[in-house]
């Protein structure tokens, strides 16, 4: 695996530690989950198994916030393969960055004892002068935060990640690190924190719930195939929900043959711009119908509920549609749109060099109304878990590190007028092992 970046000085890994890195993920999709999780757990003095301590980072934590969702199933478990399931990672310290009106955390710190630190630094060292947690998770998503003049939120989550690695940097040593979502709306301070997880020598894990969610059908693009072309159809806002759509869609590409290339251009547009480029470009034509026949809550007309959708349909219901196109080095094509009106959920559809089409539906169940769970943070958890217990991360950070990227550059796209941007800062090329990292039963 290798990835290069003029934004920072990132050496290429050598084919001996690229051996060493597809060996352990193959190794860890041979092992059974559980018979894995047990073998790395520490041991106490009388033999038990001991869970490993983490801490975790808030924006925020109120109902339906991912904060809220990730530490739930960390202090009360959640439904897993028919029983209900306790984690083995122990949730010790939490920090709190904002307080809303309708706060759950101090509510948590009460019913479970976890005591909310006034600092980061004081949550991963337990108010010590040392790391003193095997992981940490941070979670800055949601919260009071000031919009720059690209409408794009202004999350702490470099902020959060530089006083972890000022800790770990103290400390002099590092454990696992899961960030949410993408990395940061600046391009700078995301390859600044990969540049950290590999200087540090620790798993970093990122990204979004979609890649590990349940697929319909239970299906995976074949490893190493001759894969030409991606499609995802979602729904949701610009630098919110479009990063959730570009890793649908990245969890697959990246299993093309030679891997992952980087990204030559980004290309954003809104509203009729789409459908006239799309006039253009037959196989995406093609891939938008066979990811919409996934669709679960695609919108259909009035006076023909069970017709497929035309494409006259598709212009009408897709109220401010947002498509980003995007050109990879070695000529593969990734498009994204962003179907509000039409959808409310995420499929996928790729095109192998035969013509034949693979697609499913990305699942995500959203929560009821009168409920705090949402089941599909369930498999992320559970990555989360494996990346801490097995100090090691199923997938690599750069899969997030360009997804971020795609989702920063289809956002200035938009900004500067829906030009065309070249991207020679998203040169980032990577590998994945043959091993799936979705969850099935």
């Amino acid at each position: 695996m290798s990835f290069q970046s003029p934004a920072c000085d990132l050496k290429p890994w050598s084919q001996s530690s690229r051996r060493d890195f597809l060996g352990r993920l193959s190794l860890l999709g041979a092992l059974s989950g559980t018979h894995q999780l047990a073998a790395a757990m520490a041991t106490h003095s009388n033999g038990e198994k001991l869970p490993k301590r983490v801490a975790l980072i808030a924006t925020e934590v109120r109902r339906h916030s991912h904060a809220q969702h990730f530490i739930d199933r960390l202090l009360e478990g959640y439904g897993w393969h028919g029983s209900h399931y306790f984690p083995d990672i122990k949730l010790v310290s939490l920090y709190v960055d904002q307080f809303p009106a309708n706060d759950l955390a101090r509510d948590r710190e009460r019913r479970h004892g976890v005591p909310i630190y006034p600092s980061i630094a004081e949550a991963l060292t337990l108010g010590g002068n040392h790391l003193d947690v095997d992981g940490v998770i941070i979670i800055a998503e949601h919260g009071d935060y000031p919009i720059n003049t690209k409408g794009q939120k202004q999350y702490p989550r470099y902020r959060f990640f530089k006083e972890v690695i000022q800790v770990f940097e103290q400390s002099g040593r590092s454990v696992p690190v899961f960030n949410d979502k993408h990395y940061s709306t600046d391009w700078d301070e995301c390859t600044a924190m990969v540049a950290d997880s590999h200087r540090l020598s620790f798993p970093l894990l990122a990204g979004s719930s979609l890649p590990v969610t349940w697929r319909i059908p239970s299906v995976e693009m074949p490893w190493n195939s001759d894969l030409k072309e991606s499609v995802c159809v979602c729904y949701g806002g610009v630098d919110s929900y479009d990063i959730h759509g570009l890793e649908t869609a990245q969890c697959m590409s990246e299993r093309r043959h030679g891997g992952e290339s980087g990204v030559r251009t980004v290309h954003a547009m809104r509203g009729d711009g789409i459908w006239e480029h799309l006039a253009s470009q037959p196989s995406t034509h093609e891939l938008l119908m066979a990811a919409l026949s996934r669709s679960h809550q695609c919108r259909t007309p009035a006076d023909r509920p069970w017709s497929p959708p035309t494409m006259d349909w598709i212009k009408e219901a897709s109220t401010g549609a947002v498509a980003y196109w995007i050109e990879h080095l070695d000529g593969f094509r990734t498009t994204l749109f962003m179907l509000n009106g039409l959808v409310q959920d995420f499929t996928y559809a790729g095109m192998l060099a035969s013509g034949k089409v693979l697609s499913c539906q990305m699942h995500l169940p959203m929560p009821p109304a009168h409920t705090t769970t949402a089941d599909f943070f369930n498999p992320l958890s559970r990555r989360i878990e494996e990346t801490i217990v097995n100090q090691l991360a199923p997938y690599p950070p750069e899969r997030t590190l360009l997804t971020s990227g795609m989702t920063l550059f289809g956002v200035e796209s938009l900004y500067r007028g829906e030009v065309k941007l070249n991207t020679p800062e998203l040169a980032i090329a990577y590998r994945v092992g043959p091993q799936s990292t979705y969850w099935r039963s």
